[in-house]
């Protein structure tokens, strides 16, 4: 039928950009290809055991609707975190509130915040991107408005290139550090900065940090450092913890932003189930756990830079742009080579899943993403299937 009345926002986002990763795979696995996917930022480490078995302890013979407030044990898990990590404190009763993980609040958090009537839509979003700030800012009857990362400047963004009259339109400035795709890390500076903007001009920052805890030199500020007001951080326990289809994370900071946030979300129905909050309460209250997990990436990340690094990687024409975080590879490709094309070829001729730049927004042309997920041993068998494409190719 074609006269449904469906949201014209569905066509124009009509294929989310791993979705058509996940249909090239699940086409070559039909055909018996063994694919080794290197696309998804879905760690293959185990879960730690303990957080495992604090969510079985707490599965009810009948199991109710939880809060969207959460249970303020786990608010207070949270809280306790992010004092340790980052010397900010917090009140775990108006500034911290659950989420299923970052994905869905960072996507709900539009339609809270953008009056899709008013003078203040656009949402100011460093490109390339995650690509949920652009769809949540838009089916929120916001503007997305893209600001260019460059390598010259270390993917930071140059607030300065932006007019003032644009920022006085502007209902949000998304930051992400470490930052997904590159792996670019940022100085306490930009986030002082930008809060410096936004309190005059009116928006608010909102920084999604899910990173924070894979860093590989010295651990990465937060925006939470250089103040709460007009602020708020999205944070998972996806990567630090191993935790992905657990969909658990939580929002922090500015009271003010926090509120309407949790008014909204019964409407949503994105309560965390109880069961969940538990095994996330032992998560944030464990710091130990995170070092295995990170050192796990690190050996991974040690034998990638070696292999694109080394003379076959030169020979070919490809150039790793340096970071200290995240469990991303950001590599550029060959000069005058189309980072779609070579995606698509590491995929049919080697069974290599990685993501082509642009996929993430256009500021990412001429780069792929490599994500260090699988296992060592996978990743292994990874580089031994890249070699002989590589080598063609040098």
């Amino acid at each position: 039928m074609t006269d449904l009345p469906l949201n014209p926002l569905l066509a124009r986002f009509a294929t989310y950009p791993f979705l058509e990763i996940e249909r090239k795979k699940a086409a070559l696995l039909a055909r018996g290809v063994d694919v080794i996917d290197l696309s998804i930022g879905d760690p293959r480490e185990p879960t730690p055991a303990f957080i495992a078995e604090a969510l079985k302890q707490h599965v009810p013979e009948r199991s109710s609707y939880p809060t969207v407030a959460g249970r303020p044990e786990l608010r207070r898990a949270v809280a306790g975190w992010v004092t340790r990590r980052y010397g900010v404190a917090l009140d775990p009763d108006t500034q911290v509130l659950p989420a299923n993980g970052s994905k869905e609040a960072i996507f709900g958090i539009h339609l809270a915040l953008i009056d899709p009537h008013g003078p203040r839509r656009r949402v100011v979003i460093p490109t390339p991107a995650y690509p949920v700030y652009e769809r949540g800012a838009a089916f929120a009857g916001g503007i997305p408005t893209f600001l260019p990362l460059r390598e010259d400047r270390g993917f930071l963004p140059d607030f300065a290139s932006v007019p003032g009259s644009l920022w006085d339109e502007t209902a949000i400035l998304w930051l992400n550090y470490p930052h997904n795709p590159t792996g670019a890390g940022a100085p306490r500076a930009l986030y002082d900065e930008a809060l410096a903007l936004a309190r005059r001009h009116g928006f608010v920052v909102l920084s999604d940090e899910a990173y924070s805890e894979l860093w590989f030199a010295a651990p990465p500020a937060s925006l939470l450092e250089a103040g709460t007001e007009r602020a708020l951080v999205f944070q998972t326990l996806s990567k630090r913890s191993a935790m992905t289809g657990y969909r658990s994370g939580f929002v922090a900071g500015d009271p003010a932003l926090i509120a309407p946030f949790r008014a909204l979300r019964p409407t949503l129905g994105v309560a965390t189930p109880t069961f969940v909050q538990h095994a996330a309460e032992a998560a944030w209250n464990d710091d130990a756990h995170v070092l295995g997990l990170r050192a796990s990436f690190a050996a991974k990340r040690a034998e990638a830079l070696a292999f694109f690094g080394g003379a076959a990687g030169r020979r070919a024409g490809f150039r790793i742009v340096p970071n200290d975080a995240t469990f991303y590879l950001w590599l550029a490709v060959p000069q005058g080579a189309d980072s779609g094309s070579v995606a698509a070829r590491w995929l049919t001729e080697a069974g290599v899943a990685v993501v082509p730049g642009e996929a993430l927004g256009e500021g990412g042309a001429g780069y792929l993403r490599v994500a260090l997920v699988p296992t060592l041993e996978e990743c292994r068998a990874a580089w031994a299937r890249l070699a002989p494409v590589l080598a063609h190719d040098a």
